[in-house]
């Protein structure tokens, strides 16, 4: 089996043991280790008594790697979209950040985990992307997202005004700081502070979410994941920024972009001993109240 290891720089030195374990714990069920080129580098030497190879080529990870292992927490997890792309290569995450509702393995399960994705006890959990799309390409080849896609204004601008198309009929104009158009697997983030609604990834849904709306009585809408959305986007200052979860463009005109769901999915590894609704009520606190005790 090979197996890939991708993570962001860190600042912490306490999750190195944790690292270390992981690399340990693979190297007990000989598997072929492949690190991504910036973890290594991180690294530096960091990790002691275990042999891997450096993955200097995505080609390589997208045709040849059997399971791809983050470490950190969600944003590292976003990072990988646009690494395996269309794939379908499988993904788990060992969460060293905060929430964690996509790296959902505990740093002190870390051994269980890789057993499980070794003896392939696992389903595969997959989730619909959204894409964007504009007269000018500004994301390139990466113009998706796992979680959303966010018009909003800078932080020292007025409102700006976005009018919404829905399959070409128009759908209503939105004043304020901006508007997320959500995935099921982004329900749960920023959609979510922002008053936007939980959904099931088996919902086939997105969500359209206002931030801070001038006009009080537009709420979040909920729409088949088959809509196409388009929006023009009106600006009285200089410019506002667009973003593919973590990929931020910023834009200086008025523009039109249709997003859509993307033509494929991230498939997510979700061992046989959790569930989305266990992950939602660890993550979120749900039934931690002294009557249900």
């Amino acid at each position: 089996m090979k197996i890939a290891i991708y993570g962001r720089p860190f600042n912490d030195p306490g999750v190195i043991p944790y690292i270390q374990e992981v690399f340990d714990v693979l190297a007990q069920h000989k598997v072929d280790i492949y690190v991504h080129k910036q973890l290594h580098d991180h690294l530096d030497g960091k990790i002691k008594g275990v042999k891997y190879e450096i993955l200097k080529d995505n080609n390589f990870l997208r045709k040849s790697v059997d399971v791809l292992i983050t470490l950190g927490g969600d944003g590292t997890m976003l990072d990988i979209v646009t690494l395996i792309c269309d794939s379908g290569t499988p993904v788990i995450g060992i969460n060293f950040g905060r929430l964690g509702f996509l790296a959902s393995v505990n740093k002190n399960d870390i051994s269980a985990a890789i057993y499980a994705v070794v003896h392939k006890e696992f389903t595969l959990d997959s989730r619909e992307l959204l894409e964007i799309d504009s007269e000018e390409k500004i994301f390139g080849n990466d113009n998706f997202a796992l979680n959303d896609i966010t018009i909003h204004k800078r932080d020292d601008a007025a409102m700006i005004t976005m009018h919404a198309f829905l399959n070409d009929g128009f759908l209503n104009s939105y004043w304020g700081d901006g508007i997320i158009i959500s995935t099921s697997t982004g329900s749960t983030a920023y959609s979510l502070s922002c008053g936007g609604p939980i959904l099931f990834p088996q919902s086939n849904s997105i969500a359209v979410t206002p931030i801070s709306p001038h006009n009080l009585n537009v709420r979040p809408i909920v729409l088949p994941d088959n809509s196409v959305l388009s929006f023009e986007v009106e600006c009285r200052s200089a410019n506002y920024l667009v973003s593919c979860d973590s990929r931020t463009a910023i834009i200086d005109k008025t523009m039109k972009f249709d997003i859509k769901k993307a033509g494929f999915q991230l498939n997510l590894i979700r061992l046989n001993n959790e569930s989305y609704l266990s992950t939602l009520r660890n993550k979120l606190l749900w039934g931690l109240d002294a009557r249900n005790y």
